[in-house]
Order: structure tokens, then sequence, then C-alpha cells
């Protein structure tokens, strides 16, 4: 076998050319066009989320807004439904509260403000929290303080109770006192009233000699001589003590004298005339003999004439004295 050598060519060896690439820009562009979409969707979604998330945050909001405050309203009408009831308690608790009125209505007038305020914040709805408990502490107060004035009151209700029960008893053992003492003070006084004895009344004629003569002839007598003695009193007291005379002639008349009448009253209420009033200094427990005269103040008639002494409003003794009529040699 024969081989043949032919020659070689120095011409280096090319290697093939790699042919480039073609890029699908068309696709390219629609990707980015539906990634830009997709993520544009995607933000819409996330957006409307979110407000949807932020408009049930503000309903919420709103919501609790508003039962924050009705809780708050319903809170006030409580605290004044209460301060209402506290005034009618009594007159001293409405005169406390009308001191504090002022107070109290600047209270609620803000926190009513508060609540009638549609965009009210939640601070401004903390600070009508805040203002309704100062409120109801201050009521609380108000309470505190009216209960104690009713008790006071009960306390000055029961004084006052004991105290009539105590004027009451006073009152009446000193109306019992009085009744014996008014009833002892009546047995000393009548029993302190003088008493008279051995009464006598005599008829007298006076002499231009100035001697004195006894006549019972009633045209003869110038004066009437009575005496009589009181009696011992260990009851009456010493000093002067009224004597009332009456002399009451035939026809049932009282000899008054000239100087004027003389009343004074009896035990029983009658007020009666008197002859002559004298004083007597009366001792305690001793006999005393009194004289009165009486001058003749009227021609004297026949007949009996009643002789009468008082004291103390008794008739303390009695006696008659008849007076005749004068014969030719009387």
């Amino acid at each position: 076998m024969s081989f043949e050598n032919f020659p070689t060519s120095n011409i280096p060896e090319q290697k093939p050319t790699p042919q480039k690439r073609a890029y699908n820009y068309k696709g390219i562009l629609l990707g980015v066009l539906l990634a830009a979409l997709a993520g544009t969707w995607a933000y819409l979604i996330w957006d409307k989320s979110k407000s949807n998330e932020q408009a049930q945050h503000l309903s919420m909001q709103l919501t609790t807004s508003d039962s924050s405050k009705n809780d708050l309203q319903r809170e006030l009408n409580q605290a004044v439904m209460n301060l209402d009831m506290l005034k009618s308690t009594n007159l001293k608790a409405e005169e406390l509260l009308k001191t504090k009125d002022k107070d109290i209505q600047d209270l609620k007038q803000r926190i009513q403000k508060i609540i009638n305020d549609k965009n009210a914040t939640a601070a401004q709805l903390r600070e009508a929290r805040g203002l309704i408990n100062q409120l109801k502490g201050n009521i609380e107060t108000y309470a505190a303080e009216i209960e104690k004035l009713k008790n006071e009151n009960l306390t000055l209700t029961e004084e006052k109770r004991v105290i009539t029960v105590e004027r009451d008893v006073v009152r009446k053992n000193y109306d019992s006192a009085t009744v014996v003492i008014k009833e002892k003070e009546g047995i000393i006084d009548v029993g302190s009233t003088l008493h008279a004895s051995n009464l006598n009344v005599i008829g007298v004629k006076e002499k231009t000699s100035g001697k004195e003569k006894e006549t019972t002839t009633a045209k003869r007598v110038d004066k009437l001589k009575i005496s009589f003695d009181i009696d011992e009193n260990r009851i009456t007291q010493s000093g002067l003590k009224e004597i009332y005379v009456n002399i009451i002639a035939p026809d049932g008349s009282v000899i008054v004298i000239p100087e004027g009448a003389i009343k004074f009253v009896t035990r029983e209420g009658v007020e009666k005339m008197a002859t002559k009033k004298v004083e007597v200094d009366y001792k305690q427990g001793e006999r005393k003999q009194v004289q009165i005269e009486l001058a003749k103040v009227q021609n004297f008639i026949p007949g009996n004439y009643k002789i009468e002494i008082y004291n103390n409003g008794f008739k303390i003794g009695e006696a008659v004295r008849s007076l005749k009529k004068g014969g030719l040699f009387s």
C-alpha cells in the first residue's frame, strides 16, 4: 500500500464563529408589564384592605366614642338625680346644696358640653369622666354632710323630746306644788284671820261740861263707842291689821262717815261699804283690846243697830245695839 504525501498548508485552522442569540424584547416587555400590573393590583388590594381596616377602626372608634358618651350621659343623669333626691331629704339639705349650687352647675355644664361635642376626642372624654367622678365625689361629700345634719337633727329632736318631758314633769310638779302651796297659803290665810270677841256697843250723850253719859235713847245719842277684843292667834304675823267696822241703821243702810265711802271685798267676792276702817297693831299670839268711837253723822233713829267687824274678807264679830224712842222724862 502506498501512501501519498500531500503538502501541508500553513494556513491556520479557522474555528466556526458562534452566531449571536436573538433576544425576544416583546416577551420581556410583556413580562415587565404583567409584573407591574400584578404589583399594581397587589397594591390596590393592600390599599383597599388598609382602607377597610382604617374605616373599620374609625367606625370602632366612633362606636366606642358614642358608647362612652352614652355612658357618661347616663352617669351624669344619675348623679343629677341623686343630687335632686338629696335636696328633697330635708330643708337643711336643700339650704346646704344651695350654697354649693354654682360649683355643681359649672361641673354639669362642662361635662354636658363635652358630651354634646360630636368631635370630642378621647382626651376630652377622659376629662369628662374625671369631671363626673369629681361631681360624684362632691355629691358623696354633700350626702355625708347631710347625713350628719340629719343625725344632729335627730339628736336635737331627741334632746328636745327629753327636755319637753322633763319640762312637763317639772311643770306638773310645779303645778302640784303650786296647788299645795296655794292650799296651804289658803289655810294659813284663813287661819291667820283675826277673831273678835266681847263686842260691846254703847250710845253716849256728851254734856256741856264735857262729861259723857251712856244712853239708849236715840235722839240723845251723840256718838257710839264700840269695843272688842282681838283674840290670840299664833298664825297671824305681827304688824298692822286692817279692821273694817260696819254700822247698819234700822232701815238697813250703812252709816257712812262724811270723809267718804270706804269699800272692801268679802271672801265671797262681794264689794261692801264700810262705816270705818281702823288699823290695829297686832302682836302674834297676844290678845288685844280695840276701842272705836263713831261721832254722830246723822240723827240716830229708834231701832236696832247692827255692828259688824271684818278682817281679811271675813266677818269676825257682830253685835246689836237697840236705841229706843225717847219719852217725856227720858
